[in-house]
């Protein structure tokens, strides 16, 4: 029963050091939510218009600051959509040091998305620093091969911008020797805690037609069920090289999209472990021009980022520049659904359904 006065509250705008600057106008009748509108808009930076001015090879280290937790996935997207538009093909051994960066990217955005999500939850310290500290070593090889902790720009048209360096393979060998061990403590410590499950589980379900309607991809539509990775649909690179599976959730809740993040490190370092074993020799990138004039035309790029299905979308009109720029968001459409996750929940559990989410506001606020 609804009381004869709901009241309205802000919540957000946040500090980008959260979620992003997302605000939620939510009407609550006490504790529970009637209706949630999601405020968009305090990060936008106009990036898809400033590709239309710059060079293909300058719109590469601007991808960097949309979804600045999976920098490396931006650049591989971005860099294949060129290719195809160009008509460039990259050498074998950059295609493996792609998926490299791609993996070993997604293990540290998971590493982020799954400290902060308990953080919301309210599990300080233990937990949080964990997780920071196995995605600082992976930090630490990336600044090795790149010299950038955040912004990476090193996934370019043709190749990457360098092959690795000598101390790479031992040190990505020595991260996988060590971090599969404390996964397994992460996983006993958590997933059978009480107070995750009771803030999580049954919390902001997803069906799995309202996530396929709603067109989630990534975590949030496994955790529902749906079995679609673009690593297996449609494989780019040299995926189809690699044995790996797609976890899955079968409630759709909080929990499951936890535990499908949880798997997916997992699987990951699945893929690492082959694709070092494969990695060839040879050639880290093709020559491309400095100022690449691809003919008219228009091309598109899907790849699985960590966060969903992100589509690089090019028109040529044959100069310098892109005459066209657009880019599908995962976290832009995984934030479509909102008010069906959020009505008649309690403003306790706005914080965890949320919190499942990873968005990266950057990358909604294009």
């Amino acid at each position: 029963m609804v009381t004869a006065n709901p009241f309205l509250v802000n919540m957000g705008p946040q500090h980008p050091s959260t979620h992003g600057v997302l605000r939620l106008r939510l009407v609550l009748d006490g504790e529970k939510v009637l209706n949630v509108e999601p405020v968009l808009g305090y990060l936008h930076s106009s990036k898809e218009k400033l590709q239309e001015e710059h060079t293909y090879l300058q719109t590469v280290p601007i991808t960097d600051r949309m979804d600045y937790l999976a920098a490396m996935s931006n650049n591989l997207g971005v860099a294949l959509a060129i290719e195809k538009l160009a008509g460039i093909e990259a050498p074998e051994r950059a295609q493996y040091l792609r998926v490299i960066m791609a993996e070993l990217q997604r293990v540290a955005s998971h590493c982020f998305a799954q400290a902060v999500f308990l953080q919301d939850l309210g599990a300080w310290g233990g937990p949080l620093m964990y997780f920071l500290r196995e995605r600082e070593q992976v930090l630490d090889i990336f600044e090795m091969v790149c010299g950038a902790r955040l912004t990476y720009n090193y996934i370019r048209p043709g190749g990457v911008s360098q092959d690795v360096p000598p101390e790479f393979l031992p040190a990505v060998h020595g991260f996988l020797a060590t971090f599969p061990k404390k996964l397994d403590e992460y996983e006993g410590l958590l997933t059978k805690n009480e107070i995750l499950r009771a803030r999580t589980v049954g919390v902001g379900v997803i069906s799995r037609e309202l996530a396929l309607s709603a067109g989630f991809s990534g975590p949030m539509l496994r955790g529902s069920g749906v079995d679609w990775d673009l690593r297996k649909q449609d494989p780019y690179c040299v995926y189809d090289r690699f044995a790996f599976d797609v976890p899955l959730g079968h409630v759709g809740d909080c929990y499951d999209r936890f535990m499908v993040r949880f798997y997916e490190i997992r699987e990951s370092l699945r893929i690492l472990h082959q694709a070092l074993e494969q990695l060839p020799p040879g050639e880290w990138k093709t020559p491309v021009p400095i100022v690449i004039r691809p003919p008219a035309g228009e091309a598109f790029q899907l790849i699985e980022s960590p966060r969903g299905m992100l589509g690089y979308y090019l028109v040529s009109d044959g100069g310098a520049a892109p005459w066209r720029f657009h880019v599908r968001a995962p976290s832009f459409l995984n934030l479509g659904a909102l008010n069906e996750m959020l009505v008649g929940s309690t403003v306790a559990d706005v914080v965890a359904i949320v919190g499942s989410i990873d968005i990266v506001m950057g990358e909604v606020d294009r």
